[in-house]
């Protein structure tokens, strides 16, 4: 008899304890919705009653519409994360984290991840996303990715009520595999797979005939066997994955730090310095003792030999008291510099430490707990595979639900759900209106038992201008008209549809119906801002704490997968930002070329992640350019910050073009600047030159301002002649600079003649 997989056993009881009854109803009630999602909305038995009855089988979806409205509202932009480091030693590592969360999504295409996990979520009542490694990554070195599990595959602890299943015992994920694939997902344990046995258990969902009629879903496809690549047979079998919360024994182990040499070396000097001032007066304390014991030998008041014995107590109490205050002050000063510390490792890994009798001097203290951690098992069929605990740093459960209407359980509900049966009403309304109408256009006829010829009536009777022979004497047929619509079936009709924008709070509006549209711009903003608040709220309660999970795993992941020195290349979505690179655990080294820590050391960074609320929410475009335009003007931003944000081609070229047109401008500026300054140093020589008394300089310099006066009023006055319109303009130029040349000139001969005037008073004196 073969040996029984107690570990295997175990997780096909919790499965079978998770596929309750209950979760039969729910899995079966939301794969109806997505079928109607999917425009499959009717059953083979449906569409064959309404073929017998001569009923049009077609429908009208006005499900996938609004799916895809909040499929767009959910997922308009990136989630974004933050983190705040736990003390501002953590902060600049955790600002990493944004980045670091941004290199996983792109690396596991996370925008299209996240949308069919929505879409699940609308659909389907859950979607999910898993947090895991891919262990061969990066040559070896790992990376943290993101999946997205089938909704209908995971199976979570029917007792929770924690939105995030955080207090769930297990959460089970159950597949249905070829042997060949898992063999090739798990190569170390072959076989096992080989030798593993089991089957698939029976499809719950049971409403359609998978027959006659090919669904969606893959769990309505039947199969016990799938195609090798060499074309034969392969067995399927299936692999359960499970996630439960452990308690591990832990010990947190305070420890001191002992001084370093170099510490030590300080701490010698001030207390040699201490003990040579103690020395100091102890020994004039000494000498008193010593002058007056002489005192007393000399007056015969005390023996010499009592002098000599009482001396030499003295200077042993002396040397007793220094080696006591040395070693005082030694336990002190080192007591003073001495740290403590504390590490939490496993009670097994603190027993293996303790042994060290080096780790057992410095130990002053421990305080054991018990830690949460999270334990994965995997089996295949009746088989383990493996049993292991997740890294350290993972405390939650990896894989992350997001729920479209949380009722409290495991099982919510989702937003197609409600809308089936006003989608039901609307199909039978059409159906029911185009074969009325149908009725309407081909006549029916009423007739005796042999007045006709019924063949040729068939044939001929909707012809135009057709003559019908009637037997002789027999009374000709009439037509039989069907029973004209009731106007209610036009009052269904419109009001279904409005009764489904509101049960799904998406109108016609959000859709684009121009219809519904408001005339003024405000009143379009608040159509939006009040007609979105319903699914505002679906995000803020139940979407937005989900993605939060998400980037706390990825966090704790993160840390544990991201020890080594690694750069990471981030791909900016603005292409006016560049790419951007991330570098962690930056190995620092002493002047020997020693590792002594690392910079940016990731893993042992604290610190808390959030989401950005409302970071995914869609932005009219229209109120946002505004809102920049305004900041621009205050002075908040800049225009290349605005520029950035629009949707013009070529913003690239445009804002290097303003970058040079801004560093030409500089120039410009430093260019004019320059120049005043060289004008200014300039009017200082020459003043300088003119009172030194160089007159041959100044009378040149009048000269030639005169001269130049001259040609400029030759120049205007030959210019002026040529046209009347060139005489317009440079008249202006003229007085402009004749002006100029006359102030210049004026103030220097005036300048000139106070100099000559002074030179020829000293001359006669």
């Amino acid at each position: 008899m073969a040996k029984i997989d107690k570990v295997a056993d175990k997780i096909r009881n919790l499965y079978n304890h998770a596929n309750s009854h209950t979760r039969q109803k729910w899995e079966y009630i939301n794969q109806k919705g997505f079928d109607f999602s999917n425009d499959n909305q009717l059953t083979e038995n449906e569409r064959q009653a309404l073929a017998d009855q001569g009923m049009p089988t077609f429908t009208i979806n006005r499900i996938t519409p609004i799916v895809e409205m909040l499929n767009f509202y959910a997922t308009a932009n990136n989630p974004r994360w933050q983190a705040i480091g736990v003390d501002g030693s953590d902060s600049d590592i955790a600002a990493v984290f944004s980045d670091m969360a941004d290199y996983i999504w792109a690396g596991s295409d996370g925008n299209s991840l996240y949308s069919n996990a929505i879409n699940d979520c609308i659909t389907k009542s859950v979607g999910y996303m898993l947090v895991t490694v891919d262990p061969d990554s990066d040559n070896g070195m790992g990376d943290v990715v993101i999946q997205q599990p089938e909704p209908f595959d995971v199976f979570p602890d029917p007792k929770s009520r924690d939105i995030l299943f955080r207090d769930a015992a297990y959460v089970l994920i159950k597949k249905v595999l070829p042997k060949g694939h898992l063999m090739q997902l798990f190569p170390e344990f072959k076989n096992n797979i080989k030798n593993a046995s089991g089957q698939e258990s029976e499809d719950n969902y049971t409403e359609k005939s998978t027959v006659k009629q090919k669904d969606f879903f893959y769990k309505d496809i039947h199969e016990s066997e799938s195609l090798k690549s060499d074309g034969e047979l392969d067995k399927l079998i299936e692999f359960f994955e499970m996630y439960e919360k452990v308690k591990v024994s832990y010990v947190n182990v305070f420890y001191q730090i002992p001084p370093t040499e170099e510490e030590l070396k300080q701490i010698k000097k001030q207390v040699d310095v201490q003990l040579q001032e103690m020395q100091k007066e102890m020994e004039v304390e000494l000498l008193e003792q010593q002058t007056q014991m002489q005192a007393a030998v000399e007056s015969g008041e005390m023996l010499p030999e009592r002098f000599e014995l009482e001396m030499e107590k003295a200077q042993k109490m002396m040397q007793d008291q220094l080696a006591a205050a040395e070693q005082q002050m030694m336990s002190e000063a080192q007591a003073s510099v001495t740290k403590i510390e504390n590490i939490v490792m496993s009670e097994k890994e603190y027993k293996i430490k303790l042994s060290d009798p080096e780790f057992a001097k410095v130990v002053v203290d421990n305080i054991q707990f018990y830690g949460t951690r999270i334990q994965q098992t995997c089996v295949a069929g009746d088989k383990t595979l493996y049993k292991k605990v997740l890294p350290e740093n993972v405390t939650e459960y990896p894989i992350v639900p997001f729920h479209f209407k949380w009722t409290g359980t495991p099982f919510p509900i989702s937003a197609v759900s409600p809308l089936i049966g006003k989608q039901r009403e609307l199909n039978k309304a059409h159906q029911l209106m185009v074969h009325n109408a149908s009725l309407g256009s081909s006549l029916r006829w009423m007739h005796e038992e042999g007045s006709i010829d019924t063949d040729m009536w068939e044939k001929y009777s909707s012809s135009p201008g057709a003559l019908l022979p009637v037997r002789p004497g027999a009374t000709p047929p009439t037509p039989v008209q069907p029973a004209p619509l009731s106007n209610a079936f036009f009052g269904i009709v419109n009001e279904g549809k409005n009764d489904m924008e509101y049960l799904a709070g998406i109108y016609a509006a959000a859709q684009g119906d121009t219809g519904a549209q408001h005339e003024t711009y405000r009143g379009m903003l608040a159509m939006d801002e009040y007609g979105t608040r319903r699914v505002k709220q679906w995000l803020k309660a139940s979407i937005e704490p989900a993605l939060r999970q998400v980037g706390r795993v990825v966090q704790q992941y993160s840390q544990a997968v991201y020890t080594a020195h690694k750069v990471f290349r981030i791909v900016q979505p603005n292409a006016l930002q560049g790419d951007k690179e991330v570098e962690i655990n930056v190995p620092m080294y002493n002047d020997l070329g020693e590792a002594i820590g690392k910079f940016k050391d990731y893993a042992s960074a604290k610190f808390d992640v959030r989401i950005v609320s409302g970071s995914t929410l869609p932005v009219n475009r229209w109120a946002y350019l505004a809102e920049l335009k305004d900041l621009m003007n205050l002075g908040i931003i800049d225009d290349i910050a605005v520029l950035s944000e629009t949707d013009i081609r070529n913003k690239e070229n445009i804002a290097k073009r303003k970058s040079l047109y801004a560093q030409l401008q500089g120039q410009i500026g430093q260019m004019e600047e320059s120049i005043k300054d060289k004008d200014g140093t300039i009017e200082t020589l020459q003043r300088q030159l003119v009172q030194a008394g160089i007159k041959n300089q100044v009378m040149q310099a009048t000269v030639e301002i005169n001269k130049e006066k001259e040609e400029v009023k030759s120049d205007i006055k030959e210019e002026y002649r040529d046209t009347s319109a060139k005489q317009k303009i440079l008249r202006n130029v003229m007085e402009t600079e004749v002006a100029k040349g006359t102030k210049e000139v004026g103030l220097a001969v005036k300048e000139a003649q106070n100099v000559l005037k002074n030179n020829l008073q000293q001359t006669s004196e």
